[in-house]
Parts: structure tokens; sequence; C-alpha cells
């Protein structure tokens, strides 16, 4: 019983800020898609970095076994982290075009100057 009345309490103490919130969910939005835009090539960045350097690691390894399997290890996690993002792009692009989901963003009209 104490626990439901802590709850109710926190919850009738943080409905103006969620009334403040649910003003600005456009604006999170649009600064949470403008971020993930920039990860997004960031992390292919970093598989393909992490793919050549198990490349390069393999290639220096010469005789040692060891050394050779984790290099090919590293190039596995580089091709798996390639194939993920590829795939779930592609995912989204299927999904974007099956639905028929609008992705242009409204342009600000201009104010014509006289």
């Amino acid at each position: 019983m104490r626990t439901i009345k802590k709850i109710i309490c926190g919850g009738v103490l943080l409905t103006p800020f969620m009334a403040l919130a649910a003003q600005d969910v456009e604006s999170l939005i649009d600064k949470i898609l403008g971020i993930i835009n920039l990860v997004i090539p960031l992390l292919i960045a970093v598989a393909v970095v992490i793919f050549l350097v198990g490349v390069v690691k393999y290639i220096t390894a010469g005789a040692s076994e060891e050394s050779r399997k984790e290099a090919r290890s590293v190039m596995l996690y580089g091709i798996i982290g390639l194939f993920v993002m590829v795939a779930v792009w592609g995912l989204v692009n299927v999904l974007v075009e099956t639905f028929n989901l609008d992705t242009n963003i409204p342009m600000v009209p201009e104010i014509p100057t006289y």
C-alpha cells in the first residue's frame, strides 16, 4: 500500500513536467532523428575499421595460429556488424516503401520580400 501511495504522489508531482514535455515531443523527436542520422554513418565506419584491423592482424600474424584465430574473430565481428546495420537499414527502407510512409520533412515557406 505504501508503494502505491508513493507512485501516486510521484505521478501527481510529475504531471506538470509531463504536460510540458508533451508540447516538445516533436522537437525531441527531431533532435533524436538528427542524432541518429549522424551516428549511423559513424557506426558503419567503425565496423569497416574493425574489419580492416582484423585483416591487418591476420596478414601480420604469420605462422602463429593463436594470432590468426584472434584476427579471424575480429574480422567476423566486423562483418557481422556491417551485416546487421545494412540489414536493418534495408528493412526500414522496405517498410517505408511498403506502407508508403512520408519521409519528406516539410520545408518552411519563404517570406516574400518586396
